[in-house]
């Protein structure tokens, strides 16, 4: 007897419609993976830049505290003392809300973004099923086409025997996707509001907080009877002073 490649099946084992469905629900999945994924990203680089920005504020008050200045100057180690409380405070509220955007926002998105491996694996596992049945339904079909003879027919119908449990383990998995897909997606939704609610409460707060904070710094800081442009023409005044110096001179 010739033996025989087996190629495609004839028969379309999967209805176009019920395979668009699925692959637009998948591709949902995919780039759902990719946003969280880009998120959870941009939140750690964004929490991480917040918090290297008030520390550096906090280093500078700190550097000003040791200028010899401080100790020839007691107006300027006064301003620079408020600045330094405020720089401490503006770095403790920070602190507070980077621990929340990481306990409510980062580490769900963390989670949520560990389950599209096993959702990634169940649609391996369905492809693969899928070309199991798919070779065994053209093995069935070219007994089908064969002469009917005695060994022919034993043949046909072991390889009938063979698909059937191939088949209805493909058509579980299909099913059980299709089912659970678009329910995952729309989970989204439920999961992901109470962390973006959380996220803008704590910017909020960091915000008010900081309004305060250098609200009472600017109180602080004025000058009585010191308008923004008498402050800037002394300030230039002193630049002036400073450029003559010849030690600041052009060659």
């Amino acid at each position: 007897m010739i033996p025989f490649k087996i190629g495609q099946p004839k028969k379309q084992i999967i209805p176009k419609t019920v395979e668009r469905d699925f692959e637009r629900e998948y591709g949902r999945l995919q780039q759902l993976e990719d946003q969280t994924k880009r998120l959870q990203k941009d939140m750690k680089k964004s929490t991480d830049a917040d918090l290297a920005m008030s520390k550096s504020a906090v280093k500078i008050s700190l550097d000003l505290l040791s200028n010899p200045l401080c100790e020839q100057d007691q107006e300027f180690l006064k301003m620079v003392t408020a600045l330094d409380t405020a720089m401490k405070r503006m770095d403790a509220f920070n602190q507070e809300k980077v621990n929340q955007i990481q306990k409510t926002v980062i580490e769900p998105l963390k989670k949520f973004g560990s389950v599209f491996p096993s959702l990634n694996m169940a649609v391996k596992r369905r492809e693969q099923a899928l070309q199991d049945y798919r070779r065994l339904q053209a093995k069935v079909e070219k007994y089908e086409e064969k002469e009917k003879t005695g060994p022919v027919l034993a043949k046909l119908h072991q390889a009938r025997e063979e698909l059937r449990p191939v088949r209805d383990d493909f058509e579980a998995k299909n099913k059980q996707l299709l089912d659970e897909m678009p329910r995952f997606y729309n989970s989204r939704l439920n999961y992901f509001q109470p962390s973006f609610e959380s996220l803008i409460r704590a910017q909020v707060v960091y915000y008010s907080e900081m309004h305060k904070i250098f609200g009472d710094l600017t109180q602080q800081l004025d000058q009585p009877g010191h308008s923004d442009e008498q402050q800037e023409r002394e300030n230039e005044a002193r630049l002036s002073e400073l450029r003559a110096l010849s030690i600041v001179a052009d060659d």
